[in-house]
């Protein structure tokens, strides 16, 4: 910009100069006017070079123009770019502290996996020594068992001879009642005929001798004793057979159980002490005939998350998912001993199940306390014994031994909980609702609780 400024100052005393040159050449050249084509000519090579440069000086200062035009058009774009450069900056900076903490984050949670990991590999160490603990204590359990099999076949041998004999014993004693009951009659008659006798003998005293020597009558009659005793026992015997067979009628009419129905699945009536007449589901499909449906799962929407009263009446649709009620199954196991049957389909198809020979629970007072008797099944693994003589636990009332709460709020339903249970077939379908089956989980989509008296297939049919 200075340098175009000096090349204009100096453009402009050339000039000057040359018009005072010109000037002076004119006076010159009026004296002599025959010289006027040469100064013509002279003016012309003496301008014409200045000209020429003032030529081009004016393009050289208009090209600086539209280049300082340029330059400042440059300066303007520039200066924006370097305000959007600092923007830019500013965001960076920002961006750059938020990943700063994004990078503490990251670093925070990489420890606190680090921890976890090590807290899981810790658990996984004690599961291992735990399960190798569980797999020695059921060898050794195994082997008890063993033992304990023998020995209550033992004593099951000799309980077994004792019954027939207390058996014998009481038929014996029963036979022996009866014939003093017979000879107490007949001594009761033979009284009073004394009496009558000797009213008689006081009445007749001069007929004794006569009454001796007819001693033949008295054979006679009691002969004629001895026939009606004979006639007396025999109508007894056909008393106690009329009154068996009505007895058996009364039980068709009024059954405690499913067996009179035999093969006639589906609702029907019973009639058991304490509660009176109520509808069961009976079952003659799954295991023979004879046995109710305490409870079943087959993929209703009813929910098993109830309180303590709800479980003890009982709920549900005998068509989809329901429970008979805590106080009715008490009511029919302590009239005569029950086994259980317990059915499961698991979700690929396969079907378990688990047999009892000895199930009934107590009464409400006692939690409803569960006792099962002897196992046999297709399932291997005996998982229900976790919860034999536990009381039944709910939301509302905790009975189960679990340190961490309760079993019922945990799995959301009612059961005979320990710590918690290895078969929970009241829970919500899902993961809730499992047995384990031979060390294997289970999730059946399909379960069944049923009871019958204790009593061989054939006495049934």
């Amino acid at each position: 910009m200075c340098k175009i400024k000096i090349n204009a100052a100096v453009l402009f005393i050339v000039l000057k100069m040359f018009l005072v040159a010109t000037s002076a050449f004119e006076e010159t050249c009026e004296s002599e006017r025959e010289m006027e084509k040469k100064c013509r000519i002279h003016n012309y090579k003496t301008v014409k070079p200045l000209l020429d440069y003032f030529r081009q000086v004016r393009n050289e200062l208009e090209d600086k123009e539209i280049k300082e035009n340029k330059l400042n058009e440059l300066n303007s774009d520039l200066m924006e770019k370097y305000h959007e450069i600092g923007r830019i900056h500013e965001k960076f900076m920002k961006e750059a502290a938020l990943l700063d903490e994004y990078k503490k984050k990251v670093l925070k949670g990489e420890n606190d996996l680090q921890s976890c990991q090590n807290k899981v590999h810790k658990f996984e160490s004690e599961i291992n020594s735990i399960q190798n603990i569980i797999v020695k204590l059921k060898g050794e359990l195994a082997n008890k068992s063993t033992n304990l099999e023998l020995r209550f076949k033992k004593l099951n041998s000799g309980f077994i001879e004792e019954a027939e004999k207390i058996k014998r014993f009481s038929g014996d004693i029963q036979n022996m009642t009866k014939h003093q009951k017979t000879i107490d009659l007949k001594l009761e008659n033979c009284k009073t005929k004394l009496i009558h006798q000797d009213k008689d003998i006081q009445l007749c005293q001069s007929e004794i001798d006569a009454l001796n020597r007819t001693s033949e009558n008295i054979r006679e009659q009691q002969k004629k004793i001895e026939l009606q005793f004979k006639d007396s026992q025999a109508k007894l015997i056909d008393k106690v057979k009329e009154n068996q067979l009505c007895q058996s009628e009364v039980d068709k009419l009024s059954p405690t159980s499913c067996i009179p129905f035999r093969d006639y699945s589906g609702v029907h009536q019973l009639n058991v002490s304490g509660i009176g007449f109520f509808d069961v589901l009976c079952d003659s499909q799954l295991a023979g005939p004879g046995w109710i449906v305490i409870q079943q799962r087959v993929g209703g929407n009813e929910s098993f998350n109830r309180d303590w009263a709800t479980y003890r009446k009982g709920f549900g649709s005998y068509r989809n998912d329901f429970f008979l009620g805590l106080e009715k199954i008490h009511r029919i196991t302590s009239l005569q001993r029950h086994e259980l049957y317990i059915h499961l389909v698991a979700l690929n198809g396969i079907i378990y199940n688990a047999r009892y020979d000895d199930f009934k629970i107590s009464d409400e007072d006692s939690g409803y306390k569960l006792s099962l008797g002897k196992f046999n099944g297709t399932i291997n693994d005996d998982e229900m014994r976790v919860s034999e003589n536990m009381k039944f636990t709910t939301f509302d009332r905790d009975n189960d031994k679990s340190d961490d709460g309760n079993c019922a709020f945990w799995y959301k339903s009612g059961w005979w909980y320990d710590d918690c249970a290895n078969c929970n077939l009241n829970g919500p379908y899902g993961v809730d609702l499992y047995c384990w089956v031979e060390n294997n989980i289970v999730y059946p989509k399909e379960a069944k609780m049923l009871i019958r008296p204790k009593r061989s297939d054939k006495e049934v049919s």
